[in-house]
């Protein structure tokens, strides 16, 4: 039994702000970002998955994924997000429970 998800939600990244990172510079550009998401944009048209791209100041990565909190003074060091909450939990896997959940009208203006 093959299963598709029904959308894929890709972060949208400040790729010019990073590329003048010098250490981060070479790196970024050689995974070709841009192809990848044109690449993966195309498959979920032609496999009828909704592709979203979140605004590029969602707080995916700052956002409590229980309680809704948004952590101002989170570092990029910090490799387990803590909440006031309680909530102990991996950064990036609280950064993807955010961007499943994401909606367009969830967009702070």
């Amino acid at each position: 039994m093959k299963t598709k998800p029904c959308k894929v939600v890709m972060e949208t990244l400040n790729i010019k702000g990073m590329m003048k990172n010098r250490h981060l510079s070479k790196a970024i550009a050689k995974q070709k970002l841009y192809d990848f998401k044109s690449k993966l944009q195309y498959k979920c048209e032609k496999h009828d998955i909704d592709f979203i791209e979140t605004d590029k100041w969602f707080p995916s990565s700052k956002l409590c994924s229980s309680c809704g909190a948004i952590k101002q003074d989170l570092k990029l060091s910090d490799r387990v997000y803590k909440c006031e909450c309680g909530l102990a939990i991996d950064r990036d896997f609280n950064a993807s429970i955010n961007l499943s959940r994401y909606k367009i009208s969830s967009l702070v203006t």
